[in-house]
């Protein structure tokens, strides 16, 4: 009995030691699939500005555009306006829900029609913020027929009142990065996802809290930093963004700028 006791906690330890290095390389492919698709949905994104000169409105929260932009949106010159469904967070210049995955015609998407990661439950829905700013007196120009064109590219690179990416939640404001930490001033849209524990809290760390249901936070900053697991830094978001010069190229190929 002894012997088999031993037997058997040798065999335990020999699975534990298996398993666990193939629940973390699971991990690690979806979080790779993920990034990718993240890339993908800031890829149709683009296409979808270079092919109307617009962005398309997030799909709202409540589920009612069925993964589409959200009902009531509007492009026209003068307009551009996403509705309140969307949660139009003015005073922040931002306008925040999910990737419009039908609009785009992306993929993979869930039952209702959302763009999903990797991890595919509900919560894991991929989100999407572009600006609503006001540049060069120019109302919400990356959501109207013709907006960006009438701002100029030369004022959106200099706009200081876009969305905002840092490697650091600590010593950032509702509009700003803490000194140093800046990956982007003046991104037009943010893609992202919120990983692997979106099913759960979905932010563990203060870092993850800026990317938690964005629009709650009622601000334009985001965080983007490595996948990391220790204890106060913890970090499993995926997050990508459109800047200035990316979306130029895209529009100028097009025949949408100059």
């Amino acid at each position: 009995m002894i012997e088999m006791a031993v037997a058997i906690v040798v065999i335990a330890l020999l699975l534990g030691g298996i398993l666990v290095p193939l629940q973390t390389q699971v991990e690690i492919r979806k979080y790779d699939e993920t990034q990718r698709i993240v890339d993908q949905a800031r890829e149709a994104l683009l296409g979808y500005a270079a092919a109307y000169g617009y962005f398309p409105c997030p799909a709202d929260y409540a589920g009612g555009s069925s993964g589409a932009e959200a009902v009531g949106s509007t492009h026209t010159s003068g307009t551009g306006t996403c509705p309140a469904t969307v949660t139009a967070l003015g005073a922040t210049g931002v306008y925040i829900g999910y990737l419009p995955a039908v609009t785009l015609g992306f993929t993979p998407t869930d039952a209702s029609g959302y763009a999903v990661d990797a991890w595919g439950l509900a919560q894991n829905r991929i989100r999407y913020a572009v600006s609503s700013s006001t540049v060069n007196g120019v109302n919400r120009p990356f959501t109207t027929v013709n907006g960006m064109r009438n701002a100029g590219m030369s004022n959106i690179m200099g706009s200081t009142v876009l969305l905002n990416v840092c490697n650091t939640a600590t010593g950032s404001t509702t509009t700003s990065c803490a000194a140093g930490a800046t990956l982007a001033s003046n991104a037009i849209a943010v893609i992202w996802s919120l990983g692997p524990n979106a099913a759960t809290t979905g932010g563990i760390s203060a870092h993850e809290a800026e990317n938690v249901e964005a629009l709650a936070s009622a601000d334009r900053v985001f965080v983007r930093r490595d996948l990391s697991k220790v204890a106060g830094a913890e970090f499993d978001d995926v997050v990508t963004w459109i800047s200035p010069p990316m979306l130029f190229n895209r529009l100028i190929a097009a025949g949408q700028l100059p």
